[in-house]
């Protein structure tokens, strides 16, 4: 452990430095591997991780292995697990999915921010030096309300509507006969 304790400057240099030079990693004995899903232009990142040979019998002297095919895994480390990509944490992700979401038909674009915190956030110029360039620039969206009526209605008003008596909710959770 260090004798000398750094300074919130040095953190954040070191903070800074480490978001600079960021880059995507690959791990031992796997490669990375996608693929095609169903929409056009989709590839889901698999990992295939290299097995190594498994002893089946033989000397001590002249052992006998056996080839393991490799076990291809989902990757959930995004565009981190792939060195060709270059990162920008600054930027934040690609917005793959927003054609998808666009298509759907179900969601409407927010003209301002609508949560208390995020207008205070953004009021406190002291947070600037800290604040992400490609944050503020994507607008905010919303689901639009449910098309089908019977989405809004609470739950167990279909049983109430047409006389059905549930005794749980007359008597705890135990029904009684």
């Amino acid at each position: 452990m260090s004798a000398t304790k750094l300074t919130r400057r040095e953190q954040r240099a070191l903070a800074q430095h480490f978001i600079d030079t960021l880059e995507g990693s690959a791990f031992p004995n796997s490669k990375r591997i996608y693929i095609t899903a169903t929409q056009p232009g989709v590839r889901v990142p698999m990992r295939e991780i290299q097995l190594s040979p498994t002893l089946i019998g033989g000397s001590k002297e002249q052992p006998q292995y056996e080839e393991n095919e490799a076990i291809p895994v989902y990757d959930t480390s995004g565009p981190y697990g792939d060195p060709q990509i270059a990162i920008n944490v600054q930027q934040g992700l690609a917005k793959l999915r927003q054609p998808w979401i666009d298509a759907r038909g179900d969601t409407e674009e927010l003209t301002v921010r609508s949560s208390d915190y995020t207008k205070a956030r953004l009021a406190d110029d002291g947070l600037d030096e800290l604040r992400f360039s490609g944050v503020l620039t994507p607008k905010t969206r919303q689901s639009r309300t449910p098309r089908h009526p019977t989405a809004l209605r609470p739950p167990g008003y279909h049983h109430a509507r047409n006389g059905i008596h549930r005794h749980s909710r007359e008597y705890g959770s135990r029904a009684h006969t």
